[in-house]
């Protein structure tokens, strides 16, 4: 091989510059350094600044020619090239370099590429969506301390400084599927617990879940706090609302915190209860509370709006409650709620 490429060498005055940064790389591999000696060897080499970001944490390492850490806003980049793992670009590379490219930069970005791409599947955590529930669950768990916290999280590969959005599913397809419809950037884990889905992301889209799934979303912050309040958003999902954000239900989130027994006792959930015998008329009762408009109601269950109008003055007469004002369409909300809560 070293024959050959000394033959070739005298036809491509590039080649022979080529074969000596393919073998250098070779030695940074054998040696199994860690992304930062491989930044450094790599700025050093080219002898400008050379940096190296992965998607999934946001790490950012950048180095100048003399090994130290880059001074300075970072300049930009005069070649680049996508740190790719399983087919999936998981990074970038590139070289700083003031004025034009060098003949080999590319070369040397190639085997950069290829190079950090080994030291982040040896080193880093696993790439697929799915996690080791014991490690999710200690994440998420409110009776972690917070070094055991801030270990889980680095583990399944999240930064410290990076506020942790959690979701609570309730799904037939896989956790993995849902995991990336809703973040499709990485770091993003799932893992089921119990009967409930666990979703870690940085960000979550609401429109991307699947119909059929039910999500409640946490808000973005401490794992623990935002897995009670993801679990505490998806009891109010229902077929009309299968996603809901914690942050969305304001004071509606208090009536999680009534003892069953109390909903149950109360006059208007009871009333509730007895009209869920007849589904024709809970599902009229829903759209109207949805809208509080009988003709945006009759839109919404395809009637005319003079059938959804008898339909709500008997129901209002079943309940006890004066429908068609303020308070007694706000009584009625408050029931219904209240009543699919006492199901979770």
């Amino acid at each position: 091989m070293e024959a050959l490429a000394v033959r070739l060498s005298g036809l491509d005055p590039h080649l022979d510059g080529a074969m000596r940064i393919v073998g250098f790389y070779d030695t940074l591999m054998r040696r199994r350094v860690d992304l930062p000696a491989l930044a450094r060897a790599s700025a050093g080499l080219a002898e400008c600044v050379a940096g190296l970001r992965l998607h999934g944490t946001g790490r950012v390492i950048r180095v100048g020619p003399d090994g130290g850490p880059a001074s300075g806003p970072p300049a930009p980049a005069s070649t680049a090239a996508p740190v790719t793992l399983d087919g999936e670009e998981i990074g970038t590379v590139w070289l700083e370099r003031p004025g034009p490219p060098n003949a080999l930069d590319d070369v040397l970005l190639d085997r950069l590429a290829i190079a950090a791409a080994a030291v982040a599947e040896r080193h880093g955590p696993a790439l697929t969506t799915m996690a080791d529930p014991a490690l999710v669950e200690l994440a998420i768990s409110s009776d972690s301390d917070e070094a055991a916290r801030a270990r889980a999280l680095r583990l399944l590969g999240f930064s410290a400084d990076a506020p942790v959005r959690v979701v609570a599913v309730r799904s037939r397809l896989p956790l993995d599927e849902v995991g990336g419809l809703v973040c499709r950037a990485r770091p993003v884990k799932a893992a089921a617990l119990a009967d409930v889905g666990v979703i870690l992301a940085t960000a979550v889209d609401p429109a991307g879940f699947p119909p059929a799934v039910r999500a409640g979303i946490g808000a973005a912050g401490s794992p623990d706090h935002s897995w009670r309040q993801a679990r505490t958003a998806l009891r109010f999902t229902g077929p009309r609302e299968p996603v809901v954000r914690y942050e969305d239900l304001g004071a509606l989130a208090l009536l999680a915190d009534v003892p069953a027994e109390v909903s149950r006792g109360n006059a208007d959930v009871v009333a509730v209860a007895r009209l869920a015998g007849s589904p024709e008329d809970l599902r009229t009762l829903d759209a109207y509370c949805v809208t509080g408009s009988l003709r945006h109601a009759a839109d919404l269950l395809h009637l005319h709006h003079s059938s959804v109008a008898r339909r709500i003055e008997q129901i209002a007469k079943t309940l006890g409650i004066e429908l068609t004002r303020p308070a007694g369409l706000t009584r009625a909300r408050l029931a219904l709620t209240a009543w699919r809560l006492l199901d979770d």
